[in-house]
């Protein structure tokens, strides 16, 4: 298979360049570097900056690189940023992929698999989520990503595209014997912040609330490797070359780790100590957000591997580790 990967210089995209490339597939990435690190894509691997909102260079690039497959991860993902700058999501989010989506329409590339997210649900009725779960995106973030999905059910049924919408919960870990983790520039992510506490270049790890109705009080999330995430993508689209149906599918463990769960497994991984400031439940914020992801499992064979909270805080340590060596 010849893949494109939008977004493939940023964290999860250069995994799933790896992912590509570790079983034989060729591939090329396509960037436009405003959050994503060039050194993430090997030399190797043909590289193209641009945006994916620039639908003539799209065309281009789609028409001359013959691929067989376009796994998109190009998008903005701060939640609270999109309801901060709307604009910026909808433009980002929306408006670039409906380009995009034209441009692979144009170049007849029969594969699709768009990087989604669990935000789409909004607050859960039940837990764990399943797919056929009412969406209620509580911000600009999760209801751009439900309109791309909609287009694709549009697009689908139109003109023939077979496509994949993966709703990741949350995303960890790193890939540190291939170089590969977390450099989000301003990170929001639980885990790189907690570990920045573990290293010194924060002070403290606020805490949003310690009332939440969980065992300890403290928010409850579903976090999938990283790895375990690209391997999916992986198995969604030759789900979909082998004729499999197009859908939307959750991406996560099943499982739920609190928040102070997180921060006593990192305490335990690192040795080091972790300070820790309570601070006042964010709005909108949900109590537990665990996946049901047994249609991913069913339907595209696809098991996650890497589902001790331990190993996904190891991994994450060591490339920090790596990369405050080379700071």
């Amino acid at each position: 298979m010849k893949a494109l990967v939008t977004g493939g210089a940023g964290y999860i995209g250069s995994h799933m360049v790896r992912t590509l490339l570790d079983v034989g597939h060729e591939v090329m990435v396509f960037d436009d570097l405003s959050t994503g690190h060039r050194d993430s894509v090997p030399d190797s691997v043909a590289f193209i900056e641009g945006n994916i909102a620039d639908a003539s260079q799209m065309q281009v690039v789609l028409a001359n690189a013959r691929v067989d497959a376009v796994f998109h991860f190009a998008a903005k993902i701060c939640v609270e940023e999109s309801v901060r700058s709307p604009r910026q999501y909808y433009q980002g989010n929306l408006v670039a992929s409906l380009r995009l989506l034209d441009a692979v329409l144009d170049a007849k590339v029969p594969y699709f698999v768009l990087s989604s997210t669990a935000a789409v649900y909004g607050t859960p009725d039940e837990v764990p989520i399943p797919e056929d779960h009412p969406k209620r995106p509580l911000n600009p973030y999760g209801e751009t990503k439900l309109a791309v999905e909609r287009a694709l059910c549009g697009y689908g049924r139109a003109y023939g595209l077979k496509w994949a919408a993966l709703r990741y919960f949350n995303a960890a870990g790193a890939y540190p014997a291939a170089g590969l983790g977390e450099r989000h520039d301003p990170e929001t992510h639980l885990l790189p912040i907690v570990l920045d506490v573990a290293r010194g270049k924060r002070p403290s790890i606020s805490v949003y609330g310690t009332n939440w109705p969980t065992a300890d009080g403290t928010c409850v999330r579903d976090y999938i490797h990283v790895r375990d995430l690209c391997e999916a993508h992986l198995a969604a689209a030759s789900y979909l070359a082998s004729g499999g149906e197009s859908g939307s599918f959750n991406l996560g463990t099943g499982q739920g780790h609190s928040v102070h769960e997180v921060i006593e497994t990192a305490r335990r991984v690192t040795g080091r100590t972790i300070a820790v400031t309570v601070a006042e439940p964010r709005s909108g914020d949900p109590a537990v957000l665990v996946a049901n992801v047994e249609r991913a499992k069913k339907v595209f064979g696809w098991q996650p591997k890497r589902t001790d909270l331990g190993g996904i805080v190891a991994d994450a340590w060591a490339f920090m580790q790596s990369t405050q060596r080379r700071e």
